[in-house]
């Protein structure tokens, strides 16, 4: 079975959205999705429920709520989707063709990131989370994970972490260990849009080059925003 995990946070709107494509592409296979919650105030529940998706209430911060997810997952293969993230026409035939691959028990499959912005920084932007993803072995929570439940745990999974949780794994996954789909995921890019590309980009920079340096995280999310 397949477990898709969520995380959420006062995310109704575009958990909507991308709950509505995960039922219509897995109409008819067996899975589940679970939604980790880490306190919404909004209308995320009532949609959760409205599309049989079961809730797990967890301590805010991205890497306790996917722990949290995980662990409520029954599935033999974990996908970690954003709730603010769309997989898009293609994605369950390679991740089918993927899973059942024998050496895949060992690896961690992810998607091409696309951003919902018509824009040449948008296209920029993909550009550079490709050439992070393939070269450094980098790829972001916003592109998916896709991995065996053994490898997961053999991996530790997911540490309490509110920032970098997903550049944590990716780290103990290794570069060689990553398969890059070609299908691509619909991102929302409203925090670009609002921050600006290049002071968006500039801070993620900045937060990531610090994590890399010893920074506490706590620090970290502060400067994030």
């Amino acid at each position: 079975m397949l477990s898709v995990v969520i995380p959420t946070l006062n995310a109704g709107s575009k958990l909507e959205e991308t709950l509505r494509a995960l039922r219509s592409d897995l109409s008819g296979r067996v899975y589940e999705v679970i939604v980790a919650d880490g306190g919404s105030r909004d209308h995320t529940f009532a949609v959760a429920a409205e599309y049989e998706g079961e809730i797990v209430s967890a301590q805010r911060g991205r890497g306790q709520q996917l722990a949290a997810g995980a662990k409520a997952a029954k599935g033999d293969w974990l996908l970690f989707v954003h709730a603010d993230t769309r997989l898009s026409a293609g994605w369950l035939r390679e991740a089918e063709s993927f899973m059942a691959a024998a050496k895949s028990e060992a690896c961690a499959g992810v998607f091409r990131l696309s951003l919902d912005d018509g824009g040449r920084a948008a296209r920029v932007l993909e550009a550079i989370a490709a050439w992070r993803a393939r070269v450094l072995g980098l790829p972001y929570g916003d592109q998916g994970l896709l991995i065996s439940r053994g490898f997961y745990e053999a991996l530790g999974g997911y540490r309490p972490l509110a920032l970098m949780e997903d550049v944590d794994l990716a780290r103990r996954i290794g570069r060689q260990s990553f398969h890059h789909f070609d299908t691509p995921v619909l991102t929302s890019a409203e925090r670009y849009r609002r921050a600006g590309y290049v002071l968006r980009s500039a801070r993620n920079l900045f937060c990531l080059a610090l994590y890399f340096v010893g920074v506490d995280v706590r620090l970290l999310v502060r400067l994030y925003g």
